[in-house]
């Protein structure tokens, strides 16, 4: 079964000429990464910078780009996934490999892994499941993530895995990160 995959508004503040607090760019989120590589995943973008502390009074679009895994140098990224059930057939003959190097991030792929996709990022990263279930898999453990759980990522291996019937759509905010 096919999913359409959700489209998210995206409003973001900021000031006039005058320093009054205005909406400065209401509009539908175009950073979006689909790819033949990874079926049933899309990775919406909405902000990202790449200082620490984060700049304020942006105007221009900082994710107007092509849509990398990692986080920018000093900085962080702000994106939603959204996960369509995984068909077991397909992730069967997947190259995970292929499908991260789109992304800029080949070599985070771990090799041999139980999961296609199994990858290590160089980032801190909070995330939030807005709705539906998935399966985070470490290394040798499955945790089942439901709508509301909240996951403080620490550079460790992990895959995800939808192995219901409806999307899972999760937030991250990936931030640089040192060891």
């Amino acid at each position: 079964m096919a999913f359409e995959a959700r489209k998210f508004r995206r409003v973001v503040t900021g000031h006039d000429e005058n320093g009054v607090a205005t909406v400065i760019r209401d509009d539908t989120a175009s950073c979006i990464l689909q790819r033949p590589t990874r079926p049933g995943v899309t990775l919406t973008n909405f902000w990202q910078h790449d200082t620490s502390p984060a700049p304020m009074e942006r105007h221009d679009d900082p994710v107007d780009g092509p849509l990398i895994l990692h986080p920018p140098k000093n900085g962080a990224v702000f994106r939603v996934v959204q996960f369509d059930p995984e068909d077991p057939d397909v992730i069967a003959s997947v190259d995970g490999k292929a499908a991260f190097a789109e992304m800029g991030a080949g070599a985070n792929v771990v090799e041999g892994a139980r999961h296609p996709y199994m990858h290590r990022t160089d980032s801190l990263d909070y995330s939030i499941v807005l709705s539906g279930e998935i399966y985070m898999m470490m290394d040798e453990e499955d945790h089942l993530l439901k709508t509301g759980d909240v996951v403080i990522q620490q550079g460790t291996n992990h895959a995800w895995s939808n192995r219901g019937t409806e999307p899972c759509v999760i937030m991250f905010v990936l931030n640089d990160a040192v060891k």
